[in-house]
């Protein structure tokens, strides 16, 4: 199964989801990852304290491109309100691969989270 969803991962990496930017978004935050030069831009649009739209844009392997086109469909529909309330847990859960034997990726996989938590700061 795991064999499977690598394959699903390269897909992603290769025709993601949600990739492109919002213009006017009202939370965006970029993320570089220093150890391997992947970079994300995360763009998220809000009506009425509910996420309508999530978009990323950049480069890197095919975890953090992969992660990020997972977790801005993972956003969409969201209450603001509960977007602190995300895990890394719950980032991990959408990649399905165990990262736990190797750390930088497991970085790759969360790049996504760290953008939205930064996003969330900035006013």
């Amino acid at each position: 199964m795991e064999e499977l969803y690598q394959e699903f991962i390269i897909e992603l990496y290769k025709n993601p989801l949600n990739f492109g930017k919002i213009e006017n978004a009202d939370y965006h935050a970029q993320i570089f990852n220093s150890t391997c030069g992947d970079m994300i831009d995360l763009f998220i649009k809000v009506k009425d304290g509910v996420i309508t739209e999530a978009k990323f844009t950049g480069k890197g392997c095919a975890i953090s491109q992969a992660s990020s086109s997972l977790f801005t469909g993972y956003l969409k529909g969201k209450k603001v309100s509960e977007l602190d309330k995300i895990t890394k847990d719950d980032a991990l859960g959408l990649i399905k691969i165990n990262l736990e034997k190797n750390p930088s990726r497991m970085r790759c996989a969360l790049l996504p989270l760290e953008a939205l938590k930064k996003a969330l700061r900035s006013p």
